[in-house]
């Protein structure tokens, strides 16, 4: 069954509904993660998704990613395969038809995911097993992706050994392998972790930049960022969304964000700074979802 269109939609400044989060539960044992999320994303988004350890960010990323299926409400989202339809609710469709639609998504997942083999390898593989493109076709978008988030596009570099790369980029070369799909929705998910100050602010300017790029298909990107890097959100401004004891409790701009006086939002404003240091030394779970329904991650 698909998800019916929403009336309000109608009437919206914006042109429509990427992905409807309804009411979303999730508990592992008797812990409640999730307690009733709701949120619409719109196509064009920049939607930063904030909160402090354990309000539910990552289980929320990983129900959208098809990678969890929730205790009750749904989660349903654009068909870009048959855009002219209603939402797909993914609790209702099958895993080949959430593959279908992952080929127009891209993720970065926080500890890149990046497999042993070269740079090319890691690029190329999701183009050859998707798109069946031959090796000149893919050759070809592998470099333009590498020069796109400033990597060199060179033979030498493309044969470079994953384990060989630097923290920033290693993050790059998983930007690029992201793009190398031109996805319409692209995900992050800590993507400033583990970086120095100016990698991290480089990186900063390219989701800022890869959020704005032309796709080859027409329309605008969405990009949904789980962060809790205060710098970050300050460049892009986005709108903000924060969890807290697994429900939204700020869904807006950023400056109102950032000047919100709640004692629920002001403490954790003033303690990103020190999150985001502890998530870069410290956190290091990642996912560990390998390549799950066949989307490059």
């Amino acid at each position: 069954m698909s998800e019916p269109p929403d009336p309000a939609e109608q009437t919206s400044c914006h042109a429509r509904t990427e992905i409807r989060i309804v009411d979303l539960h999730k508990s592992f044992g008797d812990k409640h993660v999730l307690n009733g999320v709701d949120l619409n994303i719109y196509a064009g988004d920049t939607v930063a998704i904030v909160g402090g350890s354990g309000c539910g960010k990552t289980v929320l990323l990983d129900h959208v990613l098809g990678q969890l299926r929730p205790d009750r409400g749904y989660v349903a989202v654009v068909d870009h395969d048959d855009p002219r339809q209603p939402l797909r609710r993914l609790d209702e469709i099958g895993e080949l038809e959430i593959e279908h639609i992952h080929r127009h998504w891209g993720v970065v997942f926080q500890r890149n995911a990046l497999f042993s083999g070269s740079v090319y390898d890691n690029i190329a593989l999701w183009l050859k097993e998707s798109l069946q493109l031959d090796d000149a076709a893919i050759a070809g978008i592998v470099r333009r992706v590498l020069a796109g988030v400033g990597l060199r596009d060179d033979d030498a570099f493309l044969a470079t050994d994953q384990h060989e790369l630097s923290g920033g980029m290693a993050k790059r070369v998983a930007i690029a392998r992201a793009l190398a799909m031109a996805p319409m929705v692209l995900f992050y998910d800590e993507p400033t972790t583990g970086l120095d100050p100016t990698s991290a602010a480089h990186m900063h300017e390219l989701i800022h930049a890869t959020h704005n790029e032309l796709l080859p298909a027409g329309g605008e990107r969405t990009t949904i960022i789980v962060t809790h890097d205060k710098d970050l959100l300050t460049r892009l401004r986005p709108r903000t969304v924060m969890l807290h004891e697994g429900r939204v409790f700020f869904d807006g701009p950023f400056d109102e964000f950032a000047a919100n006086a709640s004692p629920i939002v002001r403490p954790y404003f003033e303690l990103m700074p020190v999150l985001n240091h502890v998530h870069v030394h410290v956190h290091g779970h990642g996912h560990g979802h390998g390549h799950g329904h066949g989307m490059p991650n």
